[in-house]
């Protein structure tokens, strides 16, 4: 009877730290992180830098640029020129402070859609970085950049469809906060410390390796999570779009990828651990029972 007590309890644990791994990470990240502007920008600033946004940056600014230029057969070179001269901007200081000043309208943008209900898509306006481009390129004497328009001009990194569908997801999560993630420490804590003092020893090992069996199991799921809205948000993402808009999911979510190697780091160690402890154990406790007992 104790035993099959003891089975229902480990697998009772089981399930519920492969359900609050993911759970506490993604509601601590959307809490903390997401919905936070000073850690949104601490997260893609660094993006700047990041060959894919420079050069969907320059793309987007020259098709604009573009437009508004005919020259006849030379129209190729000056578009290849612009756009190399474009790119070779993304590298300067200036880039960098109208990166960091679109991503900061960004975020309301962000948090607007999926919080509230305007049923927009999620975009980052490139009207302040083409400004600065536009700039630079005319104190700089190029050909033809005072015809470069400073308009709304965007890139999508989340579809108001796939918004659409993310949203009440969203909402839950924000509202968990951190709890789930609290819940799932003290959970383990209670439950090792509880077996410690009840069942001794081979007992908080067993529920140390179903533990951190549990653990691993979440990590994994997280991972899952995170690939499959990877591809779910990038579905409804334009082409010419994809490439920045992948890198800025893959910078939002960076922490989350951070936390499914810290999980399974300590899941393992409990594995192995509460295996290995156990073995050592019991063949401490076969070698003295078979041991004479003396006179």
């Amino acid at each position: 009877m104790r035993t099959s007590l003891s089975a229902a309890l480990s697998a009772v644990l089981l399930v519920l730290l492969v359900v609050l791994v993911p759970f506490g990470a993604l509601s601590a990240w959307v809490d903390l992180e997401l919905d936070d502007t000073d850690r949104y920008l601490a997260a893609v600033s660094p993006l700047a830098s990041d060959t894919d946004v420079r050069n969907t940056v320059a793309t987007v600014v020259t098709d604009e640029a573009m437009k508004n230029i005919d020259v006849g057969p030379l129209q190729d070179t000056v578009e290849q020129f612009l756009h190399e001269t474009t790119l070779s901007f993304t590298t300067t200081e200036a880039f960098q402070r109208a990166w960091d000043s679109a991503n900061r309208t960004a975020h309301r943008s962000v948090t607007a859609s999926l919080h509230g209900d305007d049923g927009k898509a999620v975009t980052i306006d490139l009207a302040p970085v083409i400004e600065e481009v536009k700039k630079e390129l005319v104190d700089s004497g190029v050909p033809f950049a005072d015809r470069i328009p400073v308009r709304e001009t965007s890139i999508t990194v989340l579809s108001a469809d796939r918004a659409d569908e993310l949203r009440s997801s969203f909402r839950w999560l924000r509202y968990c906060s951190v709890w789930p993630a609290v819940a799932t420490v003290v959970l383990l804590v209670l439950v090792l410390g509880l077996t410690l003092v009840r069942g001794g020893p081979r007992a908080a090992l067993t529920t140390a390796a179903v533990a951190g069996g549990g653990l691993v199991l979440g990590a994994v799921l997280l991972r899952i999570a995170v690939a499959v809205g990877r591809d779910r948000v990038l579905d409804e993402v334009p082409g010419t779009d994809r490439a920045g808009a992948a890198a800025v999911y893959d910078a939002l979510t960076a922490s989350l990828r951070t936390t499914v190697w810290i999980v399974l780091i300590v899941g393992a160690v409990l594995v192995v651990g509460g295996l290995v402890g156990r073995f050592v154990a019991g063949r401490r406790g076969r070698t003295a029972a078979a041991a004479p007992s003396g006179t």
